[in-house]
Order: structure tokens, then C-alpha cells, then sequence
């Protein structure tokens, strides 16, 4: 057996109210100036007024440029009002896409050139050579678990192709997971982040990749998320479930360190392509992926369906996610949802050489990847 190599390093504050924690945690630190990172959405919201009012004391800024999925020119934005703040640390405040660019901000504000010269597969990678400023992080949905995560994946402006930032010394030096800061998402967000979340669970245990601590958490996410997911939407009020959605978002973010699959690969192509939603991205295509995987795994398909209680077996499994995510209202092909024919080329072209898919339990090639489009459209 090759040596392995683990580490589950993020400090976490989890529950209702953790918000109130974060400036007394930032004084602590003996820090007054923070930058807000948060998207155009959240910025004339309550959600992020009544957070404010829990940072008296500070000297407050906020950018919230962040939109769609995040751009390397929204990254560079942002560290400039950083610089023009005189900020000593950043705050993260909302879903995926805001928490990603947070995570670079200050990397972008306190080192040379453009954020994507620090991306891992840049043919003349910058190195990060200096310590970045404190960040936390607090987020608003339950999907992509990027307050717990070590990369940061941004888009190049004009190809909208993802570039992935990696590293551990971007991760949150803290983490207020607070699920009364998703009660007031709708429903049609709270199902596609849900999805990305039990997304991230289920890649990640069928990912052949050698990493029992993570398939534990990935199972225990994955049965959390099943079990709570379809009431977060039906009934957003419902602390609990939301809750239970928050961890197992999390839980998955933490999971795919040990990698993901053909799903993410196809749901990076059209978010670059079609500019789907992430998660709305994964829900589409996870059911078609899957039944495809199903044949190379068949035990662990066997676990999935024991730990969302499924009667019938693995076999059942993939029907049975089909008819959760119907229940949320994700329905349709992709075609349903703007994706035509003539884009297949350039989405198989992108999934092709998306680096998801070298682990996913069955090798994947283009015609695969046309062949699982086309069955998805």
C-alpha cells in the first residue's frame, strides 16, 4: 500500500447564532478592519444588515461584486477595495461563489499579478510567498461547503473556463456555520445547493481513491442530506432540516478532498458552456452518470441505498435519487433547462479535459462523455 497523507485542520463554530461569535472572535485576534466579501444579491438583503449589526465595534467594508459563477475580474475587484480599505482581514458572508472569491481575495490584494497566475495548472504558477490575511467564513446556503474547503475555483473572464486555486493556506482560519442564515433561501436555491451537497457525498464515496476517513463522512452526509433535503424545500422554516443541510454540505466539501467523478466533470462543462447553476448543473446530470457507474460498483451502490434507507437495493438507488430530486422540482432533460444540441462538441470538449473524472470509478473518455449528454438532454 502507497503512503497516504490526511488532514482535517478547520476550526468550526456550528448551530444557530454562531453569527454573533465572529467579531468578538476577529477582536481576539487583534483584528478592526474587516473587508465583507459577499455577492450582489446578498448586499441590499437583511440577512447581511442584521449580520452587521452583530460587528459593532469594527470598521466595516464590504464588497459585494460577486456574482454569478465568480470571474477573476471580480477577484482582482475586490482586492483592490481591499487595498483602498486598508483591510486587515476578510470576512466571507454568503454562498459558494462569494466564499470562493473571499477565499483569493486577499491572496490577490497582498501578492503580484493575476489571481489565475496562482492557479495549480497555470504553465508559470505563482507560489503564494507571503502570509495572507485572516479570513472567515460564514455561509448562507448549503451546497458547495467552500467554507471548509482548500481551493477556490474561479473562471477565466472570456472563456468562463473553471481554474482551480489550491491550497491549505487559503482555508478559513474559522468557520460560523449558522443555519438561521439559510432560512430565507427560496426553494428552487435550497434544492440545487441540496443537490450539490449530496452531490459531493456520493462522488466522493464512489471515488476509488484510498481515503476511509472521508468515505465515512461522505456516507454520513450523504444519509443526513437524505433524509432532510426534500423538507428544507418544502418547509424552509424548518431549523432542523436546515441544519442537517449545512453539515452535510459541509461534510462533502470535506469528503471530495479525496476527489469526485464524471458528475462534477459534466456539471464544470456546463457551468462554463451553458452558465447553469453549479448544483442545478450536478442535479441534471448526476442520475444519467450514475446509472453508467452503477456497473463498476455495485457494493457501493448497495451502501448508498442502506444509508438513505432505500427498499430494493443498489439497483434502486439511482431511481430513487431521480424521484428526490423530481420531489424538489429539478425536472426535466437538459434541454428543458437551455442546453442544445449544438453545444454538445464544446461541453464534451470541456468535460473531456475537466480533471473530476480521473477519479471516477469507471474511465471515462469523450464518446462516453457524448454518449452520457446526449442520454441527458
Amino acid at each position: 500500500m502507497s503512503l497516504s497523507n490526511f488532514a482535517f485542520p478547520t476550526p468550526i463554530s456550528f448551530g444557530p447564532g454562531a453569527r454573533r461569535e465572529a467579531a468578538g472572535h476577529l477582536r481576539d485576534q487583534g483584528l478592526r478592519r474587516p473587508l465583507i466579501v459577499t455577492d450582489r444579491a446578498l448586499v441590499t438583503m437583511p440577512i447581511l444588515a442584521e449580520f452587521r449589526t452583530h460587528l459593532k465595534g469594527l470598521d466595516v467594508q464590504v464588497y459585494g461584486g460577486v456574482f454569478g459563477n465568480p470571474t477573476a475580474s471580480q477577484v482582482m475587484e475586490g482586492a483592490v477595495v481591499y487595498q483602498q480599505h486598508g483591510a486587515d482581514c476578510v470576512i466571507g458572508f454568503g454562498g459558494g461563489a462569494a466564499l470562493d472569491v473571499a477565499k483569493v481575495v486577499g491572496l490577490a490584494a497582498t501578492h503580484a499579478g493575476d489571481i489565475l497566475e496562482y492557479a495549480w495548472d497555470h504553465p508559470k504558477v505563482r507560489a503564494i510567498t507571503k502570509d495572507l490575511p485572516y479570513f472567515i467564513a460564514l455561509p448562507t446556503t448549503s451546497g458547495t461547503g467552500s467554507e471548509v474547503g482548500r481551493s477556490s475555483v474561479i473562471s477565466e473572464d472570456d472563456t468562463h473556463l473553471k481554474r482551480v486555486i489550491f491550497s491549505p493556506r487559503i482555508l478559513a482560519k474559522k468557520v460560523f456555520a449558522d443555519p438561521e442564515l439559510t432560512l430565507g433561501l427560496p426553494p428552487n436555491v435550497t434544492a440545487a445547493t441540496g443537490m450539490d451537497a449530496l452531490t459531493h457525498n456520493i462522488e466522493s464515496y464512489l471515488s476509488p481513491a484510498y481515503h476511509p476517513l472521508c468515505d465515512g463522512i461522505a456516507l454520513e452526509g450523504t444519509r443526513i442530506a437524505a433524509r432532510s433535503l426534500a423538507t428544507a424545500v418544502k418547509d424552509g422554516s424548518n431549523i432542523n432540516a436546515r441544519s442537517d443541510m449545512m453539515m452535510s454540505s459541509m461534510m462533502g466539501a470535506i469528503a471530495f478532498q479525496k476527489d469526485l467523478g464524471a458528475v462534477h466533470s459534466c456539471a464544470h462543462a456546463l457551468g462554463a458552456v451553458c452558465d447553469l447553476h453549479h448544483g442545478l448543473a450536478n442535479a441534471l446530470m448526476i442520475d444519467t452518470v450514475l446509472a453508467w457507474n452503477y456497473e463498476a460498483v455495485p457494493e457501493k451502490f448497495e451502501e448508498l441505498a442502506h444509508v438513505c434507507k432505500v427498499a430494493g437495493g443498489g439497483k434502486a438507488f439511482v431511481p430513487w435519487l431521480k424521484a428526490l430530486k423530481e420531489s424538489v422540482g429539478i425536472r426535466g432533460p437538459l434541454s428543458a433547462h437551455g442546453v442544445k444540441p449544438a453545444q454538445l462538441p464544446r461541453l464534451v470538449e470541456i468535460a473531456t479535459q475537466d480533471i473530476c473524472h480521473q477519479t471516477n470509478p469507471r474511465p471515462c473518455t469523450a464518446a462516453d462523455f457524448q454518449r452520457l449528454f446526449e442520454a441527458a438532454l
